[in-house]
């Protein structure tokens, strides 16, 4: 067994090493740029990853990325596993159990990596925020309100809260992924933290109007303050749909005193511009294992930016969560982003 497991790590690394040099997976060609819109291109893709195994634990069920502070990606599964991935094959390179407080497993969604390197990671059965020791320990956690709670202690709908995470105006921002019953459908909420010297106090919390059927499953900050969001719904026999759009929160109504978000006069929610459906992005030679309106398409619930490219668009990562189904991939996107 332990053979087997080293076999598929390093077939898993060659293969990665091999397709993210190319526009698809057994190309050998260099990156090309193809558009989704005029704002997105994706670049390539990469499956390498789907259905391996890296010392015992399976390889997949990403739902949320970060840049590591060494340049290498951290990456967190909902079934409680925190892997450090090389930045430029994917090849795992470490991988640690995660927790809560009693030893129970964490349906772990968001991630951030914090300035003195300890992991913020969100999670949605609860919902919580806590920070972790890069080897997985607890640290504490953040202070959540009591309406964001997962109903009958809240207003949150089972399996839809704190989906995404990210660094926000020097603290933190997590996005629910529906919205809280009382609110009018598809109103999710965005809860920000304060950082102070002693940790995070709870600061605004704002409005985003989702589009019809979909969720929230990522959210990243960019520097000006706004926000690239992913909106993601599933239809049986049709497949994913999967949009990015650009959120500006800078001049959105603080709804935390709010009791009940139903679009009412005077309260502004947060403007957001479609950068890219990318069901119309060129299919790169994929291929799904399921109905997909594109077969480049799948699970996509993870998302950070990694640098800039030449030009100035944002050099943006994403990944899917196949939930360990033989009928999804665990895949990989290099996007370009113009905001």
């Amino acid at each position: 067994m332990r053979m087997r497991t080293v076999l598929s790590t390093a077939t898993a690394a060659l293969a990665a090493a091999t397709c993210l040099t190319a526009a698809g997976p057994s190309s050998a060609a260099g990156p090309q740029h193809h558009t989704c819109s005029p704002s997105v291109s994706v670049d390539r893709f990469s499956d390498a990853l789907d259905k391996t195994t890296y010392q015992g634990t399976y390889v997949g069920n990403f739902s949320a990325l970060a840049v590591d502070r060494d340049g290498s990606l951290a990456a967190v599964s909902d079934r409680s596993a925190l892997f450090s991935l090389d930045a430029r094959t994917l090849a795992p390179r470490s991988v640690v159990p995660l927790a809560d407080e009693n030893g129970a497993p964490l349906d772990s969604e968001g991630l951030v990596v914090d300035r003195d390197g300890t992991r913020l990671i969100s999670t949605e059965g609860e919902p919580a925020v806590r920070r972790h020791a890069a080897d997985g320990r607890i640290l504490d956690r953040l202070p959540v309100p009591d309406a964001l709670r997962v109903a009958p202690a809240g207003r949150a709908v089972p399996n839809g809260t704190f989906e995404g995470l990210t660094r926000f105006r020097g603290g933190l921002l997590a996005s629910m992924e529906y919205a809280l019953s009382g609110d009018s459908a598809g109103l999710v909420r965005f809860q920000t933290w304060d950082r102070h010297r002693d940790g995070f106090t709870l600061a605004a919390q704002y409005g985003y109007r989702a589009d019809t059927g979909l969720g929230v499953p990522e959210v990243t900050a960019l520097p000006d303050g706004r926000l690239l969001v992913l909106e993601r719904g599933f239809t049986a026999g049709v497949g994913n749909t999967v949009r990015l759009y650009l959120a500006d929160p800078r001049r959105a109504t603080d709804t935390s005193s709010i009791e009940n978000l139903t679009g009412q006069d005077g309260v502004r929610l947060i403007r957001k511009t479609l950068l890219a459906d990318l069901a119309a992005c060129p299919d790169l030679g994929a291929t799904a294992k399921q109905p997909q309106p594109n077969p480049l398409l799948d699970n996509i619930e993870a998302m950070t930016v990694t640098g800039r490219a030449k030009g100035g668009a944002l050099k943006v990562l994403l990944a899917s969560d196949d939930n360990q189904n033989p009928a999804q991939t665990t895949r990989f996107y290099s996007l370009r982003v113009r905001v």
